[in-house]
């Protein structure tokens, strides 16, 4: 804080003289260069990291719609048509559609009974806390951004169900119906977790790469019903909601064959974005320091053969 104010002023406010006063280091600009270069580089990972995660959820997307929608396999069997999937998968498909136009012998089950749907704690003010145990309360905030300065903390527990970890799947049920509904892969490490945001947990029906591509498919859906009921802004979808939303469940050795397709796809996304908050941190620490001169790109150079030697 700069502590300064404007005289006569009944505010705190920042002049162009005190603006004329501020000193910045002086890096020379090879130097400026190199920095930016070094940080260049990460910001360019993190990005391809995100196209290609994009590119994973869109995979995997295509793949739930494939089975469980277009329910393609039995289509093409019907038709004659060669088959795309391997012999062993192949015949776990029936061979034609009911009258309700899914594969026999499936059948429609609400989404809520997919999985189990926690509901995070109503931390309030006086939960939260500076205490070097605290950790952070998971917003929605949070789930687009990450843990910030801004982030508030607590050291209350209200209940181990609350708490996440890496890996979590998370379903924003609340919010702006374009920005806010969403589901979310935790990577920030242990947390408390916010009401408003349900921990979306396999009851032993379904996997949780299952579960992901699932609601990921949905989200057009979910951002529609929140839509209808948005008030100032804001939208929801409840538990209500999700037990009128059907979704079509296979036998188990379709919903297995599908796991072991999926389940690579699921955790290379899950990979990349552990990567991604690695670099992120890594670039946020470096940028100050570099700045100021406290640490030259020489020694991350020095530091990188060191740790190859």
């Amino acid at each position: 804080m700069l502590g300064l104010a404007a005289s006569g002023a009944t505010r705190n406010a920042l002049t162009k003289g005190m603006i004329e006063k501020f000193e910045i280091p002086a890096v020379p600009l090879p130097e400026q260069r190199a920095i930016a270069a070094t940080l260049g580089a990460l910001d360019d990972k993190i990005e391809l990291n995100r196209k290609m995660n994009a590119t994973l959820e869109a995979m995997a997307r295509a793949l739930f719609r494939d089975w469980f929608v277009d329910f393609g396999p039995t289509r093409a069997k019907m038709e004659a048509r060669a088959p795309y999937l391997y012999p062993d998968l192949w015949a776990l498909f029936p061979d034609r559609l009911d009258d309700e136009g899914k594969p026999e012998e499936w059948a429609f089950e609400p989404l809520l009974d997919q999985a189990e749907w926690v509901n995070g704690a109503a931390y309030k003010n006086m939960h939260f806390s500076d205490d070097p145990d605290a950790l952070p309360v998971i917003k929605i905030a949070e789930l687009k951004n990450g843990v910030t300065g801004a982030t508030q903390r607590t050291a209350t527990d209200l209940g181990a169900r609350y708490l996440i970890d890496d890996g979590e799947l998370l379903f924003s049920w609340s919010g702006n119906p374009d920005t806010s509904i969403d589901t979310f892969l935790w990577t920030g490490g242990k947390a408390w977790l916010n009401q408003h945001i349900f921990a979306v947990r396999p009851n032993g029906k379904r996997s949780k790469p299952y579960l992901h591509a699932l609601l990921k498919f949905l989200k057009p859906e979910f951002a529609e019903l929140a839509r209808n009921k948005q008030t100032t802004g804001l939208g929801h979808v409840t538990k209500a909601d999700m037990q009128r939303m059907m979704v079509c469940a296979a036998s188990p050795e379709v919903h297995n064959a599908f796991d072991r397709l999926i389940e690579p796809i699921f955790n290379q996304a899950l990979g990349l974005q552990t990567e991604t908050r690695t670099l992120a941190q890594t670039r946020d620490l470096l940028l100050p320091r570099l700045m100021s001169g406290e640490l030259r790109v020489a020694d991350l150079a020095s530091f990188d053969q060191e740790a190859v030697a």
